[in-house]
């Protein structure tokens, strides 16, 4: 069931939102060779209680940290840990806030210190596949609208988008209807509403889609190895354009 949300409602949605970008921001800034996930981790769950928020992510499902630190070859859900990050490394930061009865959840991937220009280059490509997938979020249109946009923008650059795992609605609950490949055809799945509120998560590998879950139960690797980087904003759709909660004014 999707639920739509009040005008109120994304207000408040925005609050936490605001929590959310500012956190990654935040944290953004101490990213660099030398430092620990497990440092950035902390920092973080510091910053978001500062601003009287409650991290999503801490206990989540059992999950056992506020954010996601995503080093290199893993897709998603990094733990975080005594890992130290070295320069040319990329750190995929998922992070969610829970405030006013409602969530927000984004991610950024950073680089670490000068990266290869192929790295690069692949974050340039997730990064804007992210607002082609944006663009499309608009009345009337389809989920799947905003899934063909990220694949065919993703594959003309010679990248591939991950299929094990997709974005979600969100709301009063971290994870709502429905739910928002980063694939398939265009025109399909529920019409886009306004008060809908998604979160939308391209997550693109530098080779195959494919993907695997270490044994820790959480961290997604890429299959062959190679990087993998994630972006993600939540947003509302409106009667116009759509709008960005998890962005910095």
């Amino acid at each position: 069931m999707i639920i739509l949300k009040s005008p109120e409602e994304i207000e408040t949605m925005a609050q936490a939102c605001s929590i959310v970008a500012k956190t990654l921001d935040y944290v953004g800034n101490m990213i660099r060779p030398g430092i620990t996930t497990g440092q950035i981790e902390q920092v973080a769950e510091e910053y978001i209680k500062s601003n009287k928020a409650t991290p999503a992510f801490k206990g989540y499902r059992g999950y056992p940290a506020s954010i996601c630190a995503s080093v290199n070859n893993e897709v998603i859900h990094g733990i975080p840990s005594d890992r130290v990050l070295e320069e040319g490394d990329i750190l995929g930061v998922d992070l969610g806030v829970y405030k006013g009865g409602f969530y927000g959840d984004a991610a950024y991937t950073f680089p670490v210190g000068k990266t290869e220009p192929e790295t690069e280059r692949l974050l340039r490509v997730a990064e804007a596949a992210l607002y082609r997938g944006i663009e499309n979020a608009l009345p009337h249109k389809r989920i799947s609208d905003i899934s063909c946009a990220i694949q065919s923008y993703v594959e003309s650059h010679g990248f591939a988008v991950v299929r094990a795992f997709v974005g979600h609605g969100i709301g009063r609950s971290l994870h709502e209807d429905p739910q928002v490949p980063n694939f398939g055809q265009p025109g399909r799945g529920p019409r886009l509403r306004p008060g809908m509120a998604l979160a939308i998560e391209p997550m693109v590998n530098a080779g195959g889609y494919e993907v695997v879950v270490l044994n820790d139960g959480w961290t997604a690797v890429t299959m062959d190895g190679q990087l993998s980087a994630h972006f993600e904003h939540t947003i509302a759709v409106t009667e116009d354009q759509p709008r960005i909660l998890t962005r910095l004014n």
